[in-house]
């Protein structure tokens, strides 16, 4: 399989928590998304991989494309189930599928760079683009703290599929200095996963990419 990331695209982060997970093999195909004059994503070599211009990409072992991380996500557990990234049991499974939409679709896009440009060519300032992402960040980890377990990871022992969401949207919190401090669900999930080899292997400071 090749996966067409980018080293802090925290949607390509999560694919590469699940492949890690599952312990997949796989060849990162860089995709530089701040290279000049308008990323790598915007050429037109890429833009035949995906018309979308985003990563991350995964193409599989038969040649078939997948875009949108969920999507892809979803193929590797569907086609390898040995390791589950979902519960057996149907209730907890919702639970986790839920954690994992609140990422994706109601913190993760309102801070991803197209909004952030948006905001910023309509003329709000950097503190208040600031303001913009610490307020929807803020609101989604604070309504996840509510929502998972007291122990182990985000619904039990082992990583499942609200971990592989939730790790990379903290990444990003970091990077936009949201403190983690009020959320000790949060925190402890955290902690397990900086020592679980397939999050440090996904990490985006562990990425052929990554900048020296």
């Amino acid at each position: 399989m090749e996966l067409f990331t980018y080293y802090r695209s925290t949607s390509s982060y999560r694919v590469r928590i699940a492949l890690a997970l599952k312990g997949l093999d796989y060849q990162a195909v860089p995709v530089n998304l701040i290279a000049p004059p308008g990323g790598e994503h915007r050429q037109a070599a890429y833009l035949e991989v995906n018309p979308q211009g985003r990563v991350p990409v995964l193409r599989t072992d038969e040649g078939s494309v997948l875009t949108q991380s969920p999507a892809i996500i979803e193929y590797l557990e569907e086609c390898y189930p040995q390791v589950a990234l979902l519960s057996r049991d149907l209730v907890t499974r919702a639970h986790e599928r839920a954690v994992a939409a609140l990422v994706a679709c109601d913190i993760h896009p309102l801070h991803n760079v197209s909004v952030l440009n948006q905001l910023r060519q309509l003329g709000q300032s950097e503190e208040q683009v600031v303001q913009w992402i610490s307020h929807w960040i803020t609101q989604g980890l604070a309504a996840i703290e509510q929502l998972i377990g007291d122990d182990g990871y985000c619904f039990g022992a082992e990583p499942g599929l609200a971990d592989v969401y939730l790790i990379p949207q903290l990444y990003a919190a970091q990077r936009f200095n949201v403190a983690l401090t009020p959320y000790p669900r949060i925190t402890r999930v955290a902690a397990l996963a900086d020592k679980h080899p397939a999050f440090i292997k996904a990490h985006p400071a562990n990425q052929p990419d990554t900048p020296a």
